[in-house]
This record gives structure tokens, sequence and C-alpha cells, in this order.
């Protein structure tokens, strides 16, 4: 699977994947939508990005958990 919105610099932000070259990483969107912040909450805080951006960062973290097998805390 391919996440064209999601780039990797080892120059922006220590290499973490974040949204469309910005410093903006994936694990923050998520933290926010974790949080209980809406997707029109987030929007507004951060205009730039747009709802594929978002959709994108749900998949990429879908991706990267699955075929893994976690252990419940």
């Amino acid at each position: 699977m391919t996440f064209p919105r999601i780039t990797v610099d080892p120059e922006v932000m220590g290499g973490a994947p974040c949204v469309r070259q910005s410093r903006i990483p994936v694990a923050t969107l998520l933290a926010m939508m974790a949080e209980g912040m809406s997707v029109t909450d987030i929007l507004t805080d951060l205009p730039f990005l747009d709802e594929e951006d978002l959709a994108e960062v749900l998949n990429y973290a879908a991706d990267a958990v699955r075929d893994r097998t976690a252990r419940p805390a």
C-alpha cells in the first residue's frame, strides 16, 4: 500500500512520518483524534490539512499495525 500524503524526511521531525512535507507528525494527528477532537476541529486548528489527509493518516496507522500481534496491557 502506498501513502502519497505521508512523507518521511530524516531532516524533518527526526524522520517521523508527517503529512505532506509538513511538521505535523502522523502520531500527533492520531493522538488528537484519540482524544476526541473532531475532524472539523482539527481542520480548523490546522487549515492547511484536508479531510483526505486525515483519512490517509488513519489508513497509514491501520497499515502499520496490520498483521502484528499486540499484547494487551
